[in-house]
């Protein structure tokens, strides 16, 4: 069984899925792939013990306070994904890294990759936020990429005060 809460959020309602005790999901409503990873009816029942617990962490990061221990997360993908997951995980509140900077780590790390395989692995990632794929750019500087929404992404770091000189939002594009 598969579970969800919604909750409002300065970027707009946020779903959460849930298996019972992971993160499964979290999607901005609108956003590219919205649940694409769920494959059964989802029951709302926001009193989840891990609903209250990814509730008081997006609470904090959205206040801008010290961020509590993330929720446990399981999101379901390929190893490839997975992988890369991991990686954005690994950057920093308010720093960017760029697609081709998580392939050259992938590649460190025995595992093939390229920039554009990393760009399809991010843009897939069902748990936005937590999983701060926002923080990820293109080697040029652009803010490409974001399935929730350029507007969105670029959103997200002004809210963690990233210094996003020499940043900027494409006017063209299919990942816009």
């Amino acid at each position: 069984m598969m579970y969800l809460m919604k909750m409002p959020s300065p970027v707009g309602l946020l779903h959460l899925a849930s298996d019972g005790e992971n993160i499964v999901g979290l999607w901005i409503e609108g956003q590219k792939y919205f649940a694409a990873t769920i494959d059964e009816e989802l029951t709302e029942q926001p009193d989840l013990p891990v609903f209250r617990q990814a509730k008081a962490w997006l609470e904090a990061y959205f206040a801008k306070q010290p961020l509590p221990a993330l929720p446990p997360l399981a999101p379901k993908g390929s190893q490839f994904r997975q992988e890369v997951w991991k990686q954005l995980l690994a950057i920093p509140y308010g720093k960017t890294v760029t697609y081709g900077d998580i392939a050259k780590t992938l590649r460190a790390n025995g595992i093939a990759a390229a920039a554009q395989a990393v760009g399809g692995a991010v843009g897939h990632n069902p748990i936005s936020i937590i999983i701060p794929c926002h923080r990820v750019v293109g080697s040029s500087g652009s803010l490409t990429g974001y399935a929730g929404g350029v507007h969105i992404k670029k959103q997200l770091l002004e809210l963690e005060e990233t210094d996003m000189t020499g940043m900027f939002v494409p006017t063209k594009g299919t990942a816009l």
